[in-house]
C-alpha cells in the first residue's frame, strides 16, 4: 500500500479564505505596527537588583513576558468598541491550545455587502534582536493538531505572529537600582498554510513530532494560492519522509479518521503482522480488528 492508493478526506475551504486570511493579517499587523509607532512597545520590569537584570539569560524570560504584551496590546485595542481595526473579541488560548490568543474580527463582504466575523488563532513567537541565531526553527504546533485542525475546519486561520524585541537596563532614580526594558521593535505575521514548503521544517521528536519554521524573520509565501488540501498534503510527506516513517503516519491518519473506509485496512492490518505492535493493538481494538 502506498499514500497515493489511500481515498482521503479531502478538506475543501470556503472561496474567501484568502481573503479572510489576509484580513486577519492585515488587521494583527496595523495593531501592533500603530503600538510600536505610539510608544506602547516597552514592558518594564522593577527590581531591587542594583546591578539589573541577568543579560546573558534575558532570553530565557523575555518570551513569555513579549506573548503576555501581545495579548494585553490586544485587549487595550477592544476596550475601544469602536476601534478602527473592527477587532470584536479577544480570547487567551489556553494552555495547550495551538493559539495564544484568539481574536474576531468584523467585516463585510464585498459580493455580498453583508457582515461577517473572522476568527484568527495567533501563534506568538519572540525573538531577539541582541542574540544570534534567535528566530532559528522555532516549535509552531504538533502535526498531528495542525492536521486535525485542517479537516475539523478548512477554513481555520492559523497565524504566526513574530515579534522581535531587544532588551536593555535603565536607571530607576526612584529607587537607585536598574529597571529591565524589554522592547519590541520589529514584527512579521504569517499564515502557516501559506508559507513556503522550503521554510517549513519538521521535527519528529515530542509525541507526534513538531512543526517548525527554519528562520522566523525570512520566510518567504507562496506566490500561487495554496488550498488546505495541497497543505495537509505537504504535511503528511514531511511527516513519512522522517524517521517516523509511512506506517506510523497510517497508524495516526486511521487513529484520527483522516481517511475514508477505514474498514478496508483490515487486511492490511493483518498481512504487515500489526497485531504485534502494542501501538496499534488499541487502535485494532476500537476498530473491532482483535
Amino acid at each position: 500500500m502506498t499514500y497515493e492508493e489511500i481515498s482521503f478526506k479531502i478538506p475543501i475551504e470556503s472561496s474567501d479564505y484568502l481573503n479572510c486570511s489576509d484580513f486577519v493579517i492585515n488587521s494583527v499587523e496595523e495593531i501592533i505596527k500603530d503600538s510600536i509607532k505610539n510608544g506602547m512597545n516597552k514592558i518594564i520590569i522593577n527590581t531591587n537588583l542594583k546591578k539589573g537584570l541577568p543579560m546573558e539569560n534575558i532570553n530565557k524570560i523575555a518570551g513569555p513576558f513579549v506573548e503576555a504584551w501581545a495579548q494585553e496590546i490586544f485587549n487595550f485595542v477592544l476596550e475601544d468598541e469602536n476601534n478602527k481595526y473592527n477587532l470584536v473579541s479577544v480570547e487567551d488560548g489556553e494552555r495547550l491550545n495551538m493559539a495564544d490568543v484568539i481574536l474576531q474580527f468584523k467585516r463585510v463582504k464585498k459580493s455580498t455587502f453583508q457582515p461577517s466575523v473572522i476568527t484568527g488563532n495567533i501563534d506568538v513567537k519572540a525573538t531577539s534582536e541582541d542574540i544570534e541565531g534567535s528566530g532559528k526553527s522555532p516549535n509552531i504546533t504538533s502535526f498531528k493538531r495542525i492536521r486535525n485542525a485542517y479537516i475539523e475546519d478548512p477554513d481555520y486561520i492559523f497565524i504566526i505572529l513574530s515579534l522581535k524585541h531587544k532588551v536593555y537596563s535603565e536607571r530607576n532614580y526612584k529607587t537607585n537600582t536598574l529597571d529591565g526594558v524589554m522592547e519590541v521593535v520589529n514584527f512579521h505575521a504569517y499564515d502557516l498554510k501559506l508559507i513556503s514548503e522550503k521554510d517549513i521544517s519538521y521535527n519528529p521528536a515530542l509525541g507526534t513530532g513538531q512543526l517548525q519554521v527554519r528562520d522566523i524573520h525570512y520566510v518567504d509565501i507562496v506566490k500561487k494560492y495554496r488550498n488546505c488540501w495541497e497543505f495537509c498534503q505537504i504535511l503528511d510527506k514531511k511527516f513519512i519522509s522522517s524517521k517516523k516513517g509511512f506506517l506510523e503516519w497510517l497508524r495516526l491518519a486511521i487513529e484520527n479518521e483522516w481517511i475514508k473506509n477505514i474498514d478496508n485496512f483490515y487486511t492490511f492490518f493483518i498481512e504487515e503482522n500489526l497485531e504485534s505492535k502494542p501501538e496499534w493493538k488499541s487502535l485494532a481494538k476500537r476498530n473491532g480488528w482483535l
